[in-house]
């Protein structure tokens, strides 16, 4: 009785804490980690910053929103499972719940104010990814040789378009960075270890779920339409590297050009994703609450846990064999080339369908620029810059 009495207060401590930081952390996955260090390093003491640094590390190696992995992976150490899952479900909710209402909000939204608004979400949204792509650039690409696997990539999105070019594009900029991007890799010290709660056959099995669902979904979409969503939004969750805005062109392939979810609610959506707390996979929640023969809330519930879901499965089975792979020097080599390849689909994404869905005018090229200098410059909150840019699509707005 006793163990059980501390169990669930072990997992209300991790859903309260989480929940606290689902409902202020405004920035993106960079910011999201950088509140849980001060949340759960510095002041609760969790675990040590060398812990939380090879944490962070692991997250962002593997596929999925590298932030909301982190969340997990805290919530697995403090509480176990049901600490993994309250850490993802408070973090996840606020964000969720509130584009979800956008969806159902914006579909009977009319008039001059509300159609500016939305024009001026589109816009923010070419500031938001230009600013993204341009940082990613600078850190994923800082050589001859990975920027030229980012070309290639950008060139392999144009000539195959949809997601088997964006996946070709990984798989390829993965290829080049075993072959060309060795020099570049450092090997981890064997000293810095994690130890989670997660036995190796839980591990394979959590990989084997990973794989199964992966090759079985495509196979099944067509059958019913939950089908359909699940596998678009299981895949898009499965392919991210690097998280955050990356999944833009990845989920575009899948809702937009599907003809589900026209471009204008699409960048809207996206605009509006910039200006909550949270992850920014709940963007999500918005495009589920908007796709046909499904009911909103429940392709809304759909496609969150379906982009989710892969992530975590991943981030499960590779706890247990983490600490053997990461001494590998050709892993660190592949995710190099990956996320190289990685820009370079964030950037052709950037024109179509960002830019070209958004500027049309001398206008809505003034208002973009100023967003991506209010980012770059001045360094304001991504939140604030939303605001300032849809206000100014009123004033623009045609």
């Amino acid at each position: 009785m006793v163990e059980q009495s501390q169990a669930r207060r072990g997992v209300r401590e991790v859903f309260l804490a989480f929940l606290l930081l689902g409902l202020t952390s405004f920035g993106g996955p960079v910011a999201h980690l950088g509140y849980f260090r001060t949340e759960f390093v510095a002041r609760r003491k969790w675990l040590t910053e060398q812990a939380y640094a090879d944490l962070v590390a692991l997250c962002q190696f593997l596929p999925g929103p590298a932030s909301s992995q982190v969340g997990f992976a805290l919530g697995l150490l403090r509480a176990g499972p049901w600490g993994a899952a309250m850490a993802w479900l408070a973090f996840t909710l606020p964000s969720a719940i509130i584009l979800m209402l956008f969806a159902f909000g914006a579909a009977v939204l009319d008039g001059p104010i509300a159609s500016g608004i939305i024009h001026g979400l589109k816009v923010v949204a070419v500031a938001i990814v230009a600013h993204a792509v341009w940082g990613m650039a600078r850190n994923l690409c800082p050589d001859k040789t990975r920027a030229g696997i980012a070309l290639a990539a950008v060139l392999a999105v144009v000539l195959v378009s949809g997601p088997l070019g964006q996946v070709s594009a990984i798989v390829l900029g993965g290829v080049a960075g075993l072959a060309l991007c060795r020099e570049s890799a450092i090997v981890a010290a064997a000293s810095d270890s994690l130890h989670f709660p997660v036995s190796r056959r839980v591990g394979m099995l959590a990989l084997g779920l990973f794989g199964g669902l992966l090759i079985m979904l495509p196979l099944l979409a067509g059958t019913a339409a939950w089908l359909d969503i699940a596998d678009a939004f299981y895949r898009s969750g499965a392919l991210v590297f690097g998280g955050g805005h990356v999944v833009l062109p990845l989920l575009e392939a899948e809702v937009v050009q599907s003809g589900w979810v026209t471009p204008d609610e699409f960048l809207a959506g996206y605009g509006a994703a910039q200006a909550v707390p949270g992850p920014l996979f709940t963007f999500a929640a918005y495009l589920g609450a908007l796709l046909p023969g499904i009911n909103g809330l429940v392709g809304a519930l759909l496609a969150l846990l379906a982009i989710f879901i892969p992530g975590f499965l991943l981030l499960v089975g590779v706890l247990p064999f983490w600490n053997q792979f990461r001494q590998w020097g050709s892993a660190q080599a592949l995710m190099r080339g990956a996320n190289a390849a990685v820009v370079g689909i964030l950037g052709a994404a950037l024109y179509q369908p960002v830019w070209t869905s958004a500027i049309i005018g001398a206008e809505e090229f003034a208002l973009a620029l100023t967003g991506f200098l209010l980012l770059a410059v001045w360094k304001l909150p991504a939140w604030v810059v939303v605001a300032v840019v849809a206000l100014g699509g009123i004033l623009i707005a045609p």
